[in-house]
């Protein structure tokens, strides 16, 4: 294994504003995927016991709750869930980054809608306090494609890791037949 390798030992997963509303605001990629990708991350939690922190916008508006198959996935982690009131970079949201300290985990995969907004802004905050950021692109969205690209740029520059959810399950389970390959190889499935 590599030595910057991401284990369920040492990772944390961060699931950001995958809110009903904001879904339908974006038009970067196609929204059933994005939604089937953010489950599979929530899946992967579940099954590796990795630590995660989901996080809403302002629930009660436009922007809707987090996607009901999060509370059925993760349901400590939906009831704990850190809603904010409208603060664009999770980070500066106090309950956010204390939730996120608390983890105790450097390495975190993030995933989140929109990229442009609510994922980058966050990202560059945690390179910045030290934290090494994996971003499952394919489990977040822009409104447009040229905003999720450029957001991808940026954060890549920053020295983020774009990645996909098939490329985390991929490296966490390290062998197929292993105990954590064996939980994974289902939801890899592209039946």
């Amino acid at each position: 294994m590599h030595n910057k390798a991401f284990t369920p030992e040492n990772a944390a997963m961060l699931l950001i504003d995958h809110q009903t509303g904001t879904m339908g605001w974006t038009h970067s990629h196609d929204i059933n995927l994005v939604k089937q990708n953010a489950i599979k991350l929530a899946n992967i939690a579940s099954a590796l016991k990795l630590p995660v922190v989901l996080t809403s916008s302002m629930e009660d508006n436009v922007q809707g709750p987090l996607i009901p198959e999060l509370k059925e996935i993760l349901p400590d982690a939906f009831a704990a869930r850190v809603k904010r009131p409208g603060i664009v970079n999770a980070m500066h949201h106090e309950g956010f980054n204390q939730a996120v300290k608390a983890l105790g985990r450097k390495k975190l995969f993030v995933a989140g809608v929109t990229t442009e907004i609510c994922v980058t802004f966050p990202v560059l905050q945690m390179l910045d306090e030290g934290y090494e950021v994996q971003v499952s692109a394919d489990a977040s969205a822009s409104y447009t494609k040229y905003g999720d690209d450029l957001a991808l740029q940026r954060m890549r520059q920053a020295g983020a890791i774009i990645t996909t959810v098939d490329q985390i399950i991929s490296e966490l389970a390290i062998d197929w037949t292993s105990p954590n390959g064996q939980k994974l190889v289902g939801i890899l499935d592209y039946h």
